[in-house]
């Protein structure tokens, strides 16, 4: 009997390590995923830069394709801006997600010392 409840916590103490693992997986990605935001935000925030350092004489161009299309800077100033604005919300958001697997995982992971704990409580009496 006892064999049988120690091969079903085994079995059990498996499953939670994987599911585990496949969280750890989703965590990293939903990170990589804001690192990325990060690198726009920096961009876009130095293109912001760039316009405010623009005289009226500038032209501002936007690449479509191949080629360079002249663009009115208002609109493009306004273009930027609305895409920084995006990418701030994006960032709250996977910030959210991040928080969210957190929690999920530090649960998962109390599941599994427990289980590893009752796993070495049933381990014990039969090796005295």
């Amino acid at each position: 009997m006892a064999d049988t409840k120690m091969a079903a916590v085994q079995a059990k103490l498996q499953v939670t390590s994987r599911d585990f693992q496949k969280l750890e997986a989703e965590m990293t990605s939903v990170i990589e995923a804001r690192q990325r935001l990060d690198a726009q935000q920096s961009e876009n925030e130095q293109v912001l830069k760039e316009f405010a350092s623009l005289k009226a004489h500038n032209t501002v161009y936007k690449l479509i394709g191949p080629g360079l299309v002249q663009q009115d800077p208002t609109e493009a100033k306004a273009n930027v801006e609305k895409r920084l604005e995006f990418i701030k919300n994006e960032i709250k958001r996977v910030e959210g997600q991040i928080k969210d697997q957190e929690a999920v995982a530090g649960k998962k992971k109390e599941e599994i010392m427990a289980l590893q704990r009752e796993f070495q409580a049933l381990q014990g009496p039969s090796k005295a």
